[in-house]
C-alpha cells in the first residue's frame, strides 16, 4: 500500500481539508510535518499560525496531531536513541516469524515525517487543518479574517454536531448571526418564508426538544435576524464566537481517564487549565487546575500527574487508556500553557505589524462600507421619491377616471332629465287639448237645451270620460313634474361636487 501512495517514488499524495476547502499536494517523502502544514498556511494566506495544527485519524481510531516542532536533543540523547533503533533491529531479526511492536516505544529521529505518521495509507493521505488551541478572548486575539471565518466555522460545526452543548435560546440566537454571516442584511422581499429551509442553523437536539414546527424555527431565527441589519459579515462571525466562547463546552479537548480508584473520569484540557469532570457531566467540572496554580506535569507509562504550585496540596494522579494518550495531554498541556504565558506578555513585533495591518484594513473596509450605504441610502431614496411620483399618478389616474365616470354619470342624467322634459311637455300640450274639447264639451251642454233626453245623457257621459281623462293626465304631468325636479336636484349636486374637487 505505502509503494502504491507514492509518486515517480519520490513522491507523496497528501489531501488537506480545512473547513471550507480541499487543498491536495505532492510532497517528498522526507518532507515534515511541519514543512506540510507551512504550506497549507502560505497557500490559505494564514498568519496567526499558533492556533492551528494537521490532525489525522490513527490506527487506533483516535484524532491525533502531526508534530510541528522538534525540541533540540543533547548528543547523550541522540546516541541512546540510536542504540535502542539498533536493538530494535536486532531484536526484530531474532524474532521468529516477527511479532507486532508496541506503537507506544520511544520516538524516532523520523517520527516527524508525513509519511511515518500513523495515518491510514490511502492515495491520497487524509489530514484535516484544525483550530488546535483557543483564544481566552476571540475579540482581543483573533487578528485576520480568515482565522476568524476558520474558527467560525469550526466552533458553528461543533454546535451544529452537539460537541458544544448549547441551550436552545442560545442556539436561535447564534443562528440569527450565521444567517447574517451568510447572507447579510435581511431582506423582506427576497428573504420570505421557506427561504432558510435548507440551511442547517440549529442542532438537532434543539429540534427534537422542541414541539415547534419548521416555519415557528425559522420565523424565531428571522425575527432576530432583522435586528442585525447593517452589521459586516466579519462582526456577524465575531459576535457569534464572543457568544459561544461563554458556552461551558468551548475549546475543551476531553480525554477519557480513570483515578487511583478505577472511576472512569473526563479530563478536559483548555486555555486556562486542567479540569476534572465526572463521567455522566462534562459541563460541570469537579476539579480545576488554572494554569497559575500548576507547578508541573508529567507522566510515565499510562501514569499522568498533576503538581500544584501549592507543595503541601496532594499531587492529582489519573491514568490514560495508552501511553500515547498521555503524550497528546502532555503536548496540548504545553502549547496552551505556552499561549497562556504569551497572553500575558507585550505583544511580539510581529503580532503588532498584524494587528495594526488589520485594524488598516478594517478601516478600510469600514469606510468602503460606509460610502456604500450612503450609495444605497441615495438609491433608498430616489426609490422612495419615484415610488411617491407614482403613487401620486396613480392616484391621479383613478381620480380622472372617477371624474369621467361622474361626467358620464351626469350626462346620462341630464338626457333622461330632457327626455323626461319632453314627455311633460308631451302631457301638458295633451292635458290642454283634452281641456279644450271638454271646454267644448260643455258649452254643448249648455247650448243643448231643447236636446233630447237620451242625447243629453250621452253627452253628459262623454262629458265625464273626459274629465277623467283630462284627471288622469294631470296626475301624469303632476308625476313628471316632480320626476323632473328630481333629475334637476341630481344635475345640481353633480354640479356641486364637481366644484368642490376643482378646489
Amino acid at each position: 500500500m505505502r509503494d502504491q501512495i507514492l509518486r515517480s517514488g519520490v513522491e507523496l499524495n497528501v489531501r488537506v481539508t480545512t473547513m471550507d476547502a480541499e487543498l491536495e499536494f505532492a510532497i517528498q517523502q522526507t518532507t515534515t510535518g511541519k514543512q506540510l502544514f507551512d504550506q497549507v498556511v502560505k497557500t490559505i494566506g494564514l498568519r496567526e499560525v499558533w492556533f492551528f495544527g494537521l490532525q489525522y485519524t490513527d490506527s487506533k481510531g483516535d484524532s491525533t496531531w502531526i508534530k510541528l516542532y522538534k525540541k533540540p536533543e543533547s548528543p547523550a540523547i541522540k546516541t541512546i536513541k540510536y542504540l535502542k533503533r539498533v536493538k530494535k533491529y536486532v531484536d526484530k531479526k531474532t524474532q521468529d516469524g516477527g511479532q507486532q511492536h508496541d506503537d507506544d516505544s520511544d520516538d524516532s529521529d523520523e517520527e516527524d515525517l508525513v509519511m511515518n505518521q500513523d495515518v491510514k495509507k490511502e492515495n491520497p493521505l487524509q489530514f484535516r487543518f484544525r483550530a488546535k488551541f483557543y483564544p481566552e478572548d476571540v475579540a482581543e486575539e483573533l487578528i485576520q479574517d480568515i482565522t476568524l471565518r476558520l474558527f467560525y466555522l469550526q466552533v458553528k460545526n461543533a454546535i451544529l454536531t452537539d460537541e458544544i452543548y448549547c441551550p436552545p435560546e442560545t442556539s436561535v440566537l447564534l443562528a440569527s448571526y450565521a444567517v447574517q454571516a451568510r447572507h447579510g442584511d435581511y431582506n423582506k422581499s427576497v428573504h420570505t418564508a421557506g427561504f432558510l429551509a435548507n440551511d442547517r442553523l440549529l442542532p438537532q437536539r434543539v429540534i427534537d426538544q422542541h414541539k415547534m414546527s419548521k416555519d415557528e424555527w425559522e420565523q424565531s431565527i428571522m425575527t432576530w435576524w432583522q435586528e442585525h441589519r447593517g452589521m459586516l459579515r466579519e462582526d456577524a462571525m465575531m459576535e457569534y464566537l464572543k457568544i459561544a466562547q461563554d458556552l461551558e463546552m468551548y475549546g475543551v479537548n476531553y480525554f477519557e481517564i480513570r483515578n487511583k480508584k478505577n472511576t472512569d473520569l473526563w479530563l478536559g484540557v483548555d486555555a486556562l487549565g486542567l479540569n476534572i469532570y465526572e463521567q455522566d457531566d462534562r459541563l460541570t467540572p469537579k476539579i480545576g487546575f488554572p494554569w497559575s496554580e500548576i507547578r508541573n506535569i508529567s507522566f510515565s507509562d499510562r501514569k499522568f500527574i498533576i503538581k500544584p504550585i501549592d507543595k503541601k496540596a496532594p499531587d492529582f494522579v489519573f491514568f490514560a487508556p495508552r501511553v500515547r494518550i498521555n503524550k497528546r495531554i502532555l503536548a496540548l498541556c504545553m502549547g496552551n500553557h505556552e499561549l497562556y504565558m504569551r497572553r500575558r506578555k507585550p505583544d511580539t513585533i510581529d503580532v503588532q505589524q498584524m494587528k495594526a495591518q488589520a485594524r488598516e484594513e478594517k478601516n478600510a473596509k469600514q469606510q468602503e462600507r460606509e460610502k456604500l450605504q450612503l450609495a444605497l441610502a441615495a438609491r433608498e431614496r430616489a426609490e422612495k421619491k419615484q415610488q411617491e411620483y407614482e403613487d401620486r399618478l396613480k392616484q391621479m389616474q383613478e381620480e380622472m377616471e372617477r371624474s369621467q365616470r361622474d361626467l358620464m354619470e351626469a350626462q346620462e342624467i341630464i338626457r333622461r332629465l330632457e327626455e323626461q322634459l319632453k314627455q311633460v311637455q308631451a302631457s301638458k300640450d295633451e292635458l290642454e287639448l283634452r281641456q279644450k274639447e271638454l271646454q267644448t264639451m260643455l258649452q254643448r251642454l249648455e247650448e243643448a237645451k231643447n236636446m233630447e233626453a237620451a242625447e243629453k245623457a250621452k253627452l253628459e257621459e262623454e262629458i265625464m270620460a273626459k274629465q277623467m281623462e283630462v284627471q288622469r293626465i294631470q296626475e301624469e304631468v303632476n308625476a313628471k313634474d316632480e320626476e323632473t325636479k328630481r333629475l334637476q336636484d341630481e344635475v345640481e349636486e353633480a354640479r356641486r361636487k364637481q366644484v368642490i374637487k376643482i378646489n
